[in-house]
């Protein structure tokens, strides 16, 4: 079988190739600076937009408006679409506003599914799982009544009836919430069954509670800020808490505007679990480094039990909670076929490792606190996490 080191290779290689092919997402390569970005497009707010489209068009950038995004305008460039990053530099220099305030603008981001690397997506594909056990019945209980929205890539068609003791009764099947999960036939696309993943993990640590997925990307793990908006604004169902297994770096790493607004809309008592990107940096990622994001890294479980900082979690002053990150879960029927890699073929089950599959973790035993202590959700959210010992620095605090 290959090294881990070859899969992860390859698995880069592969998202790097997505990315090329997208008719509109672009990657800026600075090294240790990277971030994705959508073609021609800039956000700023209703304040600044005049200023800035008119000093876009005095520096010969033809420009005009787009639809908004959060509240946000959305300037759509008319010429060389490919230099937003440049072009943003431009805006944000205080030289270009001589006795003015600097405006606001920044790129549209795109994120990518969390699950050491470029962009925190995993760093390698899932291998074929075994079968879990059905839950046990004495922690059926534990989250009931209470729900948890997965903005994901969505959950499989067949979901409730291939894991029916796990996700079955657990969610409301609509077809918009659907991931596609294949590139053709049974061949997964790169991050196809992530979504169907997560929820299994989060069921693993309440097994009573509901979920409610929503889908903010596409199979290949990709999704910019505006589907995330749409994603994180449409739960069918009154969710307490909300598991978002992805994020974006940003140019100059500020946070995503669109992101904070699109956060800041859910009720107060709402909890966002986020995960923290397995790029292996203390580089922050939105949303989960936002103010009262729980930001969780993760933890290597070795066969024997001990655990370690996992080296591809990022880190840092921003994160407040680590889990293990090396799961089993609830996954799809289909093919794993990357060049110089050996044919997987999956039944349902998976092994992945990332903070993507921390943070569903996390989020789970947050709910079956709430049932287990009859508490809200930011109670049980502080019960976990307050007054404890950080794992390691910049990991946070275990939840075991």
């Amino acid at each position: 079988m290959s090294q881990p080191s070859n899969r992860s290779a390859l698995y880069q290689d592969a998202f790097r190739q997505v990315i090329s092919a997208h008719k509109s997402y672009r990657l800026h390569p600075e090294r240790g600076r990277e971030f994705l970005f959508v073609s021609g497009e800039l956000l700023t707010i209703a304040e600044d937009v005049e200023r800035v489209a008119r000093k876009l068009s005095q520096s010969g950038i033809g420009n005009e408006r787009g639809r908004d995004v959060a509240g946000m305008p959305r300037l759509l460039l008319t010429r060389n679409p490919d230099d937003i990053p440049e072009v943003v530099r431009l805006l944000r220099d205080p030289a270009q506003w001589p006795g003015e305030r600097v405006p606001f603008v920044q790129p549209h981001h795109v994120l990518v599914g969390h699950g050491g690397n470029m962009h925190g997506n995993p760093g390698e594909p899932p291998r074929v799982g075994t079968p879990l056990a059905d839950p046990d019945q004495g922690s059926t209980g534990l989250g009931k009544g209470v729900v948890v929205g997965v903005v994901d890539t969505g959950i499989s068609r067949s979901a409730a009836t291939d894991h029916p003791n796990w996700l079955g009764g657990a969610f409301t099947a609509r077809s918009d919430e659907v991931d596609l999960a294949y590139r053709t036939s049974d061949l997964f696309a790169l991050e196809g069954g992530h979504g169907t993943f997560v929820a299994g993990v989060v069921r693993q640590a309440a097994p009573g509670v509901r979920v409610d997925p929503e889908k903010a990307l596409d199979p290949n793990g990709l999704g910019t800020e505006e589907d995330f908006v749409r994603a994180l604004s449409s739960f069918d169902e009154q969710v307490r808490v909300v598991n978002v297994s992805l994020g974006c770096f940003t140019q100059d790493d500020t946070a995503s505007e669109p992101v904070r607004r699109a956060v800041a809309a859910l009720p107060a008592d709402v909890v966002v679990v986020a995960s923290a990107g397995n790029q292996g940096t203390t580089r922050p990622s939105w949303p989960a480094a936002l103010p009262g994001v729980v930001a969780v890294s993760a933890v290597a479980q070795e066969r024997d039990g001990s655990r370690a900082p996992a080296c591809y979690a990022n880190q840092g002053y921003w994160v407040d909670a680590c889990a293990v990150g090396n799961r089993t879960s609830t996954f799809l029927k289909g093919r794993w076929e990357l060049p110089g890699l050996p044919v997987d073929v999956f039944d349902r089950w998976a092994y992945w490792l990332g903070t993507s599959f921390a943070a569903p973790h996390v989020a789970g035993r947050i709910a079956a606190t709430m049932t287990e202590h009859g508490l809200s959700a930011t109670a049980a959210r502080d019960a976990l996490l307050v007054g404890k010992p950080e794992f390691f620095p910049g990991y946070g605090v275990f939840v075991e």
